[in-house]
């Protein structure tokens, strides 16, 4: 928010394009390069950028390549590979400065193969809330692959592999072929429990037999919560945690079915979705914002919510973000359903839903205070006689 006050919504005219990210992810042996590998030629991927941390990860036949400089290699499908230069974020800029200058041939869709050792969440918050890239881009979806083999002792000894799965969109089952067949159904069985007690909202899945059908999944656009109410409702997802156990839930408390597995790898990964019936004061939302920052920071993994300010009557603000970048708002014209409750989805480690609904009520509750004490001064300098 700016100066207490609610952005305004953009003026007529055509609005700027934000190029949508993919973010694959997934840990060390866990797929990611094959994955890409398979579907990085195909036409479906021609006006895209693939962001890979070398060129030799993906195996490229230079046949194919038609054309090359110091980090760019353009392949005959019209799809290009740019090789990290330093900072990611920084390649990203350089990149859509190129194609705004015309020194790079138009794209509308970036794909960025993250290493296996790093935690998405910092991508996720500078792609979510960081100006000169949130100008630029928007998340799309962001996929992890993850190794039914060996992803459970992954899970339990590298917390990176925790986080890329928790934030996750859609989830991809490799190393399925690698299973005798007696084993492979309880095998697959225990990896859905797991990574759905991870993570209740991700979409999870074989990897597509087709190389196409790959492609078409890398260039899924996902949904922008800006561009519609529709799209606003999917992005939220609220539903995939209202069945959801323990803290993964928005309003049942149904302990059956528990995933144990789960709870030995990552048993302090919360998602859930709070919800609030009554309008939120403009400044208690930005004393939960800061205090969330300040107090939850690198353990808010993902936030985002439909809020409805007491101020700003009809007009829903778009909150998401990650880490410690939660005040960039945007706004709808118009709720997208007749739902007009708060509803924030949370996915948080080493912090439950308890906790921070505790903070939320004690924030509003400072913040009422505040604004009667406040009004009480007010109304008492307007009733003072002059002297």
């Amino acid at each position: 928010m700016q100066d207490g006050k609610a952005p305004a919504m953009q003026d007529a005219g055509v609005p700027p394009v934000r190029v949508p990210v993919t973010l694959l992810t997934g840990f060390l042996g866990s797929g990611k390069t094959t994955l890409l590998n398979r579907a990085i030629r195909q036409p479906e991927l021609a006006s895209t950028v693939v962001v890979i941390n070398e060129f030799g990860q993906v195996g490229l036949d230079h046949s194919l390549v038609a054309s090359s400089n110091d980090n760019i290699v353009v392949l005959e499908n019209g799809c290009m590979c740019c090789t990290v230069r330093g900072d990611l974020l920084a390649t990203l800029t350089e990149l859509y400065t190129a194609r705004s200058n015309g020194a790079v041939q138009p794209f509308d869709h970036v794909v960025i193969e993250t290493s296996g050792l790093v935690d998405p969440v910092p991508l996720l918050q500078s792609l979510l809330s960081e100006p000169t890239l949130e100008t630029s881009y928007r998340m799309a979806t962001v996929i992890a692959v993850y190794d039914v083999v060996n992803g459970p002792g992954t899970l339990r000894r590298h917390d990176e592999s925790v986080r890329q799965i928790g934030v996750a969109d859609q989830i991809l089952l490799t190393k399925l072929d690698l299973l005798a067949p007696d084993v492979a159904p309880a095998t697959e069985a225990a990896a859905l429990a797991t990574l759905r007690e991870l993570n209740p909202a991700a979409t999870i899945m074989r990897v597509p037999a087709s190389e196409h059908d790959i492609a078409v999944l890398l260039r899924a656009s996902g949904a922008d919560p800006r561009s519609s109410g529709e799209s606003a409702l999917r992005w939220l997802n609220e539903r995939a945690y209202q069945h959801a156990d323990h803290d993964h839930d928005c309003h049942d408390h149904d302990h059956t079915g528990h995933s144990h597995a789960a709870h030995e790898h990552a048993s302090d990964i919360a998602s859930f979705c709070f919800v609030k019936e009554e309008p939120i004061a403009r400044e208690a939302l930005h004393l939960l914002l800061t205090s969330l920052e300040a107090n939850l920071g690198a353990n808010l993994l993902r936030v985002k919510g439909l809020i409805n300010i007491a101020e700003e009557p009809g007009r829903p603000a778009l909150l998401q973000g990650a880490q410690h970048l939660l005040h960039n708002l945007d706004w709808l014209d118009a709720w997208p359903d007749a739902d007009h409750r708060t509803r924030i989805v949370f996915i948080a480690q080493g912090v439950g839903r308890q906790a921070v609904e505790e903070m939320i009520e004690l924030l509003e509750r400072v913040a009422t205070r505040t604004a009667r004490a406040r009004q009480r001064a007010a109304s008492a300098g307007a009733v003072t006689p002059d002297r």
